[in-house]
């Protein structure tokens, strides 16, 4: 199976070797044998490939950021984080945007209103030293509540959404209270371009 095309070798990177060690519909993990641009003797990998996802960074009518508070089971934790989820159909040429309205969506219970507008910031590697899983991230400016509200995935556990000041967004990156990588990583990206509202 293949969940993107994304990655692509570059010079001086060769596969010598792929075994797959497990494998399931949301994640594999293969055995790889590769020489790299310094190292042309192939040494040994752990990779686990996933599909890309969609990081959507919803900011309302009037300025305020949306966040969900969403249990993580490997870190035995509830966070606040920005709503995401994983792109589905990688072939699709507009899956980038569908995920991100439907994670705002369903996630946050929100969408675009009539003069909102998706903005891209770019992409990012969560953990680039063990999986090739990357990230998209989307600024929804202009968000407003849904019809229906949240209608979270079956395997989701979203106990609350919550629109926060941009004071109170940076207080909670400052402090550590918002510590996930895809949220950091919007609030990084978001800074840099000069974007966050005031």
């Amino acid at each position: 199976m293949r969940f993107h095309d994304f990655i692509h070798d570059s010079e001086g990177w060769r596969l010598v070797g792929d075994e797959v060690l497990f494998a399931n519909p949301y994640l594999e993990v293969h055995r790889v044998q590769i020489a790299t641009p310094t190292r042309p003797v192939p040494l040994t990998w752990t990779v686990a490939h996933r599909k890309g996802a969609v990081v959507v960074v919803p900011v309302t009518v009037d300025g305020k950021y949306l966040l969900v508070r969403q249990e993580r089971i490997p870190i035995r934790a509830t966070i606040w984080e920005f709503p995401a989820g994983q792109i589905d159909d990688a072939n699709d040429p507009d899956a980038v945007r569908a995920t991100g309205l439907r994670e705002l969506h369903e996630e946050a219970g929100h969408e675009l209103s009539t003069n909102g507008e998706l903005t891209s910031l770019g992409i990012f590697f969560p953990s680039s030293g063990f999986t090739d899983e990357h990230s998209h991230l989307l600024l929804a400016r202009g968000v407003i509540p849904a019809e229906g509200g949240a209608q979270p995935d079956a395997a989701e556990a979203i106990t609350e959404c919550r629109a926060f000041s941009l004071a109170e967004l940076t207080a909670m990156v400052a402090s550590g209270e918002i510590r996930d990588a895809n949220s950091l990583a919007a609030y990084a990206r978001m800074s840099a371009l000069g974007l966050m509202n005031p």
